[in-house]
């Protein structure tokens, strides 16, 4: 900036700084008017750290912005999410099936830095994240390689990103994300109907019906997915129902069923697969460690029992956790201030005076609301909108097959994310959000590159030159021509 390299979107900026502005104003409403941040060094160092964390987001969508001057940079970076995401489908695969070591920071042991190997039923993570920070990122960034699988003519780059797209995909399967499926679905689907307007309904409908048939018989048929989603709509015990019909059509006595075993057609009853009165998503009974002191004054461990909420039950413990908790928090905090909440990292608290070490809501929206108010949320989210819909203005005026696929593909691929943000603090985990608006700088930046001669960076380049040519010449010449 300072050396007037940097290319500024107009619009853009002044959404993200209006943005940016209100999360300061929500910051000081915090300590000084609400007093949800308490006055001390700990607590306003850590609600400041998750303003800057917002910043440091951004950035990314700044540097690709201005970064990105030719069409072969811009191909040669868009074509890069092929072995990206090869890459780290070979990882997670090697996470699932290899042993290979995991490190995460789902908790605060977690978080220093220990090996981990994934069990049995648990979900492929980012390095350094969750599962849901690689479900989501996979989403959207096999949602593009779809969009160049369909649109570019190149038969090695089809290929390879077909490939990729389909490493992808199990990739996706292998993290066991309801919702970055769902997303998925429906990015899919937005990507198609995008299609319809670039080629015809006849040309998306067959496409869009192949690729959901292949993704729904591959989700019903291999991994925990499919389990996941029988608990949630309650399809387990239609389907004991089932069998218990079954079993008394051909066995002459009653057939018993209880949570966790399933009668089949025989005269034997399968062994439980875990202890029985456990939420469906919860595979070990693990009691809470109470530590209590004794008369003696020592301390000592006692186990209680878990219990767990009806939602629990119900939906499984992950959405209870957001039922039970999180979300009732969020819609606490607007309450507090609906115009600005009651400030970043306030809302997971028991008390105002309790520092927490993480921060989740689980739900893009009501974090919004809840920390920043509407004022933030409109703009936060207002923004979101407006980089998908100036991309997917700006694809007719794309002269490449790969730039419009891009261009329609990270449109189709927000809108995934923001049905992706309903049920995870997507836009706030930095494995998504930093990706997210690297590839917005991408997509706002190709109109500029390849669209119409008289795009602006094409005039700036004219008057460069003419005005290194006029140098030669003389001075009346030299002004005329400039």
């Amino acid at each position: 900036l300072v050396r007037r390299k940097a290319t500024l979107h107009p619009f853009l900026t002044k959404l993200i700084g209006i943005y940016l502005l209100i999360g300061l104003l929500s910051t000081l409403s915090a300590i000084f008017i609400t007093k949800t941040v308490p006055m001390s060094d700990i607590h306003i160092g850590k609600v400041f750290l998750h303003w800057l964390r917002r910043i440091e987001y951004y950035s990314l969508f700044f540097i690709f912005y201005s970064a990105i001057k030719t069409k072969a940079q811009a191909k040669v970076i868009i074509l890069s999410l092929i072995p990206v995401t090869l890459l780290v489908s070979v990882y997670g695969f090697g996470q699932k099936y290899l042993y290979w070591p995991v490190y995460s920071t789902m908790n605060r042991e977690f978080s220093k830095g220990i090996k981990l190997y994934l069990t049995e039923h648990a979900r492929v993570p980012s390095t350094f994240g969750g599962h849901y920070d690689a479900a989501a990122w996979t989403m959207a960034v096999i949602t593009i390689l779809l969009a160049i699988v369909l649109l570019v003519k190149n038969r090695w780059i089809k290929l390879l990103s077909l490939l990729a797209f389909v490493a992808g995909f199990w990739l996706l399967i292998l993290t066991a994300s309801r919702t970055s499926f769902i997303a998925y679905l429906g990015s899919v689907t937005t990507l198609m109907f995008f299609l319809v307007f670039i080629k015809s309904v006849t040309w998306a409908l067959p496409r869009w019906i192949l690729v959901m048939t292949f993704s729904m018989v591959v989700m019903l048929s291999f991994g925990d997915l499919s389990e996941r989603y029988r608990q949630v709509l309650g399809l387990d015990k239609l389907r004991n129902q089932y069998y218990a019909m079954l079993f008394d059509a051909k066995v002459d006595r009653p057939a018993v069923l209880d949570e966790s075993n399933v009668l089949t057609p025989t005269d034997q009853t399968p062994v439980a697969e875990k202890p029985q009165g456990l939420p469906g998503d919860v595979y070990e009974d693990i009691p809470d460690v109470v530590v209590i002191a004794s008369s003696s004054g020592i301390l000592e461990k006692h186990y209680v029992p878990r219990t767990y909420s009806e939602n629990a039950y119900k939906y499984g413990l992950s959405a209870a956790i957001r039922m039970d908790a999180l979300w009732p928090r969020a819609l606490a905090g607007f309450k507090t201030n609906p115009l600005l909440g009651s400030g970043y990292s306030t809302l997971t608290k028991e008390s105002v005076g309790q520092f927490t070490e993480a921060e989740s809501t689980d739900n893009d929206y009501l974090r919004n609301l809840g920390e920043t108010g509407l004022l933030g949320f409109s703009f936060f989210f207002g923004t979101i909108f407006a980089v998908g819909i100036i991309s997917l203005r700006k694809a007719k005026l794309l002269q490449d097959p790969l730039f419009t696929a891009y261009a329609v593909g990270f449109s189709a691929a927000t809108v995934g994310l923001l049905l992706n943000a309903i049920y995870i603090d997507i836009f706030i985990a930095s494995k998504v959000a930093e990706a997210f608006w690297a590839l917005a700088g991408i997509a706002l930046i190709l109109p500029f590159i390849v669209g119409k001669p008289e795009t602006s960076l094409n005039i700036l380049a004219q008057e460069k030159v003419v005005l290194t040519t006029s140098k030669k010449k003389s001075g009346a010449t030299a002004k005329r021509q400039k």
